[in-house]
C-alpha cells in the first residue's frame, strides 16, 4: 500500500521501500503537493510547521534527483546543502536523510558547532552528497577553506523564520552568495515575516508556493486548555498535572534557559524525572538529554523554544506551557510537538495575570478561545516536602533514592570528642585537639606531615571502617543521571 501511494507521486522503488520501513502509510498533504513539483525541478516556498511531514516532503524527492543525476560526490564536493537553525534540527534532518536513502549509494553528513571540527573536515574531504549544516559552523569552515560549495545544485533553507530569530540571516546570505546560480532552491518557514519574504525573493526563482496552515493543524488535532494560576503556584499546578495517569510523555516549555533549569530541578525534587535542554548546554549534554527522553529514562523534557526546534519524537502525549511565549506563533510551534503526523495531542498552558494579553494574542491567531481548566491546590500540596523519588516513563513508579546513613549519638551538645562521639561540653577533648603545629596526632589527630596517621578512624559509637569514607556526589542520583546533572 505504501509503495503504490508514494509510487503514484513518482517515487522510485528503493525510496518507497525505505519509506515503508519507517512506517509511512500514506503521503501527508504537504508531501502530496511538494513531491511532484520538486521532482520536476521547481523552486519551492513552503509555509509549514514541523510535524506535518515536511522533512520527507523535500528529502525524498531530493534524494531521488541526486540518485538519478549521476555518480556520488567526488572528493571535496558537496552536491546538496540543507541549512537548519539548531543542532538538534540538523541532526534530525540528517537522520531522516539516512533513513530514506538507505538503499541508495549516497553519502550524508551533518555539520554543527559545539563539537570538534576534525571529523567534519574529514567527511568534507571525502565528498558529501547531502550536507546538513548550521550556518555558523559551515561559514567558519568555508572561511578556513575547508569546505567548498561551488558544486551545490540543491539548496534547502529549513525553519527560515527561526534562522531570522537567531540572527543567522546575514550568515545565510553570505553562504548563498557563494553557491552556483544554477541550482534548485527551497525555503520552508512556519511564518512569513517581511525579512523572510525578502530572503525568499532573493534566492528563489518563480517558486511554487505551498501553504499548510498551522492554525488548521493546531485546532483540529490538539486539545487545548489554559489554567489561570498565580506565578508562585505554577510549580505546584504543573506537578499535579504531570502526575495525572494520562500524561505518559511530556514537553514543558519555558521562555528562558535559566527558567528551564529551575523547572527541571524542581520537578526532579518532586519525584518527576525531568531533563532541561537549551542553548547553554553542551552538544553532548543536549544529545544525552534527548536520548534519555526518547528511550523513556526520563518522561518530561523541559525546553526553550529555540532548543525544541528539531525535536521529532513520537508519542508525546502532552505539551505544557509553563510560561506563555511572547510571540503567538511560538505557541503554535510548541503545541505542534504533540499531535504530530495526524495523531491527536493535548496542550495545557499555565497563565498568570501578567500573561493575559499574550493569551488573547494566541486566541486571535488560532481564531478560537482556549477552554479554561480549573486546578485546585490546597495548603498541604503547597507545603508538601520534596519527594526524593524518580519515575521513569516506562513504569511511572517511584524509585526512592537511598540516603547516606549518619552516625547517631546520645549527645546533644553538638561538640565532637577525640573518639568521634559528641561530648556534653562545649570544648574538644584533649585527644581530639590540634597539636602545636596545627596537625592531628596519630590517635585521630593530624600528624606532622599534614596527613592522617595510624588508623585515622573515629572510635566509639560513631566509628567507621578503615577504608576512606567517600562522600556521595549530589550528581549520583537514583536514576543514574550524574553526567546530565553535571551540565545543569
Amino acid at each position: 500500500m505504501t509503495d503504490s501511494l508514494f509510487a503514484e507521486l513518482g517515487i522510485i522503488e528503493p525510496l518507497c521501500r525505505a519509506l515503508a520501513a519507517v512506517d509511512y502509510q500514506q503521503p501527508t498533504p504537504i508531501q502530496t503537493q511538494a513531491i511532484p513539483q520538486l521532482l520536476a525541478g521547481k523552486d519551492l516556498l513552503g509555509i509549514a510547521q514541523t510535524g506535518t511531514g515536511k522533512t520527507a516532503a523535500f528529502a525524498v524527492p531530493l534524494l531521488q534527483r541526486l540518485a538519478q543525476a549521476g555518480p556520488p560526490a567526488g572528493a571535496d564536493t558537496v552536491r546538496a546543502l540543507i541549512l537548519a537553525p539548531t543542532r538538534e534540527l540538523a541532526i534530525q534532518i540528517g537522520e531522516d536523510f539516512e533513513a530514506y536513502g538507505k538503499h541508495l549509494n549516497l553519502r550524508v553528513a551533518t555539520i554543527f558547532g559545539g563539537v570538534g571540527q576534525n571529523p567534519q573536515v574529514s567527511a568534507l574531504r571525502r565528498g558529501i552528497d547531502v550536507l546538513v549544516a548550521t550556518p555558523g559552523r559551515l561559514l567558519d569552515l568555508v572561511g578556513q577553506r575547508l569546505a567548498r560549495l561551488d558544486k551545490v545544485s540543491l539548496l534547502v533553507l529549513d525553519e527560515a523564520d527561526r534562522l531570522l530569530d537567531m540572527g543567522f540571516i546575514r550568515d545565510v546570505r553570505r553562504i548563498v552568495s557563494g553557491l552556483p546560480k544554477a541550482r534548485q532552491s527551497l525555503l520552508f518557514s512556519a511564518t512569513m515575516p517581511d525579512e523572510v519574504a525578502a530572503l525568499a525573493r532573493e534566492i528563489l526563482r518563480d517558486p511554487v508556493r505551498i501553504d499548510v496552515s498551522p492554525k488548521t493543524v493546531t485546532v483540529d488535532l490538539t486539545d487545548q486548555h489554559v489554567v489561570f494560576v498565580e506565578n508562585g503556584d505554577k510549580r505546584h499546578v504543573l506537578t499535579k498535572l504531570l502526575r495525572t495517569p494520562a500524561v505518559t510523555r511530556a514537553i514543558v516549555f519555558t521562555r528562558t534557559k535559566h527558567g528551564a533549569n529551575r523547572v527541571a530541578e524542581q520537578l526532579d525534587r518532586d519525584g518527576i524525572a525531568a531533563e532541561a535542554i537549551h542553548g547553554n548546554k553542551s552538544q553532548n549534554a543536549r544529545q544525552r538529554a534527548l536520548e534519555s527522553f526518547k528511550n523513556g529514562k526520563t518522561w518530561v523534557l523541559v525546553a526553550t523554544d529555540i532548543a525544541a526546534r528539531g525535536i521529532d519524537i513520537d508519542a508525546v502525549s502532552h505539551v505544557f506551557n509553563f510560561e506563555l511565549p511572547h510571540e503567538p506563533e511560538s505557541y503554535v510551534h510548541r503545541i505542534g510537538r504533540t499531535g504530530r503526523a495526524g495523531a491527536s495531542g493535548i496542550a495545557m498552558s499555565l497563565c498568570d495575570s501578567s500573561e493575559r494579553p499574550r493569551l488573547r494574542a494566541i486566541e486571535k491567531l488560532i481564531r478560537r478561545p482556549i477552554s479554561v481548566m480549573q486546578v485546585e491546590i490546597d495548603a498541604s500540596e503547597r507545603a508538601q516536602a520534596p519527594v526524593r523519588a524518580v519515575q521513569s516513563a516506562s513504569t511511572r513508579a517511584a524509585q526512592p533514592t537511598s540516603r547516606r546513613n549518619r552516625p547517631t549519638t546520645s549527645s546533644r551538645s553538638g561538640n565532637v570528642s577525640g573518639n568521634g562521639n559528641r561530648s556534653p561540653n562545649a570544648d574538644r577533648s584533649g585527644n581530639g585537639n590540634r597539636s602545636a603545629d596545627g596537625n592531628r596526632s596519630a590517635n585521630g589527630n593530624r600528624s606532622g606531615n599534614g596527613s592522617r596517621s595510624g588508623s585515622g578512624n573515629r572510635s566509639g559509637s560513631g566509628a567507621a571502617s578503615s577504608a576512606p569514607r567517600r562522600r556521595r556526589s549530589p550528581n549520583q542520583r537514583g536514576d543514574d543521571r550524574s553526567e546530565i546533572w553535571s551540565n545543569r
